[in-house]
C-alpha cells in the first residue's frame, strides 16, 4: 500500500521507462531514414498520440488518483483496468511487430521515435503532477 499521491510518482516512473525504451528503438532504426520529411512525420505522430491519447490520459489518472477516497491505496491503483489492457495491447503488438518484421524498419524508426516521445512526455507530466500536487 502507498499513499495516493506516490501513484503518480509511480505512473511517472512507468510512462518514463516505457518511452525512453520505445524512443530508444526508434532512434536506433532512424540511423539509415534521417531525413526532414520523416522527421516530420515523427512528430505529426508524436502529436497525435500526445492531444489524443497521452494528453487525456495524464489528466484523467491524475483526477482520478486525486479523487479516491482512501490515503492509503494498492500501488497498481495508478492505472484503471481499461488503460492496463491497452498498455498491454502496445507492448504485444510492438513486440511482435518487431519479432516477426511485420513493418519495414523506417516505419518502426518514424513511428516508435513518435510514439516513444509521446509516452516519455506523458511520463514528464505525471512527474510534474506528483511535485505540484506534493507542494500543495
Amino acid at each position: 500500500m502507498v499513499k495516493k499521491i506516490q501513484l503518480l510518482l509511480i505512473a511517472s516512473l512507468v510512462w518514463l521507462f516505457a518511452g525512453f525504451n520505445v524512443i530508444k528503438i526508434g532512434i536506433d532504426a532512424y540511423q539509415n531514414y534521417v531525413g526532414i520529411l520523416n522527421i516530420f512525420l515523427s512528430i505529426f505522430i508524436f502529436l497525435l498520440f500526445w492531444f489524443m491519447v497521452f494528453g487525456p490520459l495524464t489528466k484523467k489518472h491524475t483526477q482520478r488518483i486525486s479523487e479516491l477516497n482512501e490515503e492509503k491505496q494498492f500501488f497498481l491503483k495508478f492505472f484503471d483496468g481499461k488503460s492496463f489492457s491497452i498498455m498491454a495491447i502496445m507492448i504485444l503488438g510492438g513486440f511482435s511487430i518487431r519479432k516477426f518484421q511485420l513493418l519495414p524498419e523506417q516505419f518502426i524508426a518514424i513511428f516508435y521515435s513518435g510514439l516513444g516521445s509521446a509516452l516519455f512526455l506523458a511520463g514528464i507530466v505525471f512527474w510534474y503532477n506528483y511535485f505540484n500536487s506534493n507542494r500543495k
